[in-house]
């Protein structure tokens, strides 16, 4: 009988890399995610798990109904609405979506991107790892802006749909409140 060992070779868990910012010289909200999920990556589509619920909430925040539209109409009523979408994370290792996996981390230039948005007025962090990694890449710059976390879009996060609406919600407050400018929907 044999004593050797058997070793597998496990391949080293694939590099995700997050989607090109959605923003234009409208946006006053940026939302920022950590990175996208299996279900968004393979669809190319910001939050395209079908279970994750930011279009419901964002329909509700810039009320204009989005779930129902395709994905080019969804991030066109965005940036009318002044809401724009990036990532903290640039790109990682991570098997699976949980935000808990993510190894091997590299950050996007957070600041670079703001620095290009003049109207901007708030910060919007999908998530407490977005929060948490948003913050401390932007440091003292977060002064400057109206910073709000909210809590995750993601199935994973299994507070009631109603809470989560209630904290989105607050979007709507202050210097970025939508109908001030646009009013709610589409711009004719």
């Amino acid at each position: 009988m044999s004593n050797a060992t058997l070793t597998v070779d496990v391949p080293p868990a694939a590099r995700k890399r997050c989607f090109e910012p959605v923003v234009d010289e409208r946006t006053r909200v940026l939302v920022l995610g950590s990175l996208p999920g299996e279900q968004s990556l393979a669809r190319q589509e910001y939050y395209g798990n079908k279970q994750n619920r930011f279009w419901m909430l964002m329909s509700e925040v810039i009320e204009l109904e989005l779930v129902s539209l395709d994905y080019a109409s969804r991030l066109k009523a965005l940036l009318a609405n002044g809401v724009g979408l990036w990532d903290v994370i640039a790109e990682a290792e991570r098997e699976g979506s949980l935000d808990s996996r993510i190894r091997d981390r590299a950050d996007n230039n957070l600041l670079g991107l703001i620095a290009e948005l003049p109207n901007l007025k708030t910060l919007a962090f999908n998530g407490g790892t977005a929060a948490r990694l948003g913050m401390k890449a932007l440091g003292q710059h977060a002064r400057r802006y109206r910073v709000v976390s909210l809590p995750s879009s993601s199935p994973a996060y299994t507070l009631a749909y109603a809470e989560k609406l209630m904290v989105w919600r607050t979007l709507r407050e202050g210097p970025s409140r939508w109908g001030a400018e646009h009013g709610p929907g589409l711009p004719e």
